[in-house]
């Protein structure tokens, strides 16, 4: 295999899964396995989340992908789809959890419209704290910020958290603006 064939098995992997991310997301972590992401809908307590879970799951592929294309005999194309994996996990990680969440924080602070718009989406996803009727599921591409206000005020606000100043120690919403 060529290393440009290998270049293009990484890239289209990378990208191949950011609409794997997506159905994954949309159908599966607000799905029947809500039980695991529901922790990510609410405050964290300590260190790491039940959701967190979800990047254990989803290496799995990735570990085996590797194993099998660099010692197994599968052929190379596997090395590459697996490593391909590997980064989109490495991207999400930055952005997900370093940028978004700043479960690591480094003071970055978005300035392009592309960020901006990422993380404004992120963050209007995370306003929901039911399973139904939240927004933007995607973690690379986001729709603009607009149609996602308008998603959430078209669908009544449903599941739409208190604001932070109503809120207890605890993040539940207080019984007077409830």
């Amino acid at each position: 295999m060529t290393i440009t064939a290998g270049i293009a098995i990484f890239l289209a992997t990378v990208l191949g899964m950011e609409l794997f991310a997506y159905a994954m997301h949309r159908w599966v972590m607000h799905g029947f396995l809500w039980c695991l992401h529901e922790s990510h809908h609410r405050p964290r307590t300590g260190l790491f989340e039940r959701n967190d879970w979800f990047a254990v799951i989803f290496a799995l592929p990735s570990i085996l992908l590797l194993l099998g294309g660099v010692n197994l005999g599968w052929g190379e194309g596997f090395a590459w789809a697996g490593a391909g994996i590997a980064a989109y996990g490495a991207i999400y990680f930055g952005f997900h959890d370093v940028i978004v969440h700043r479960r690591i924080d480094t003071g970055y602070v978005p300035r392009s419209r592309y960020m901006k718009r990422i993380v404004q989406a992120h963050r209007l996803h995370h306003v929901v704290e039911s399973k139904e009727g939240t927004v933007s599921f995607g973690f690379l591409w986001a729709p603009s910020v607009a149609s996602l206000k308008a998603d959430l005020a078209r669908r009544g606000h449903a599941g739409v958290r208190a604001p932070a100043a109503s809120r207890d120690a605890f993040g539940a919403a207080d019984s007077a603006s409830a």
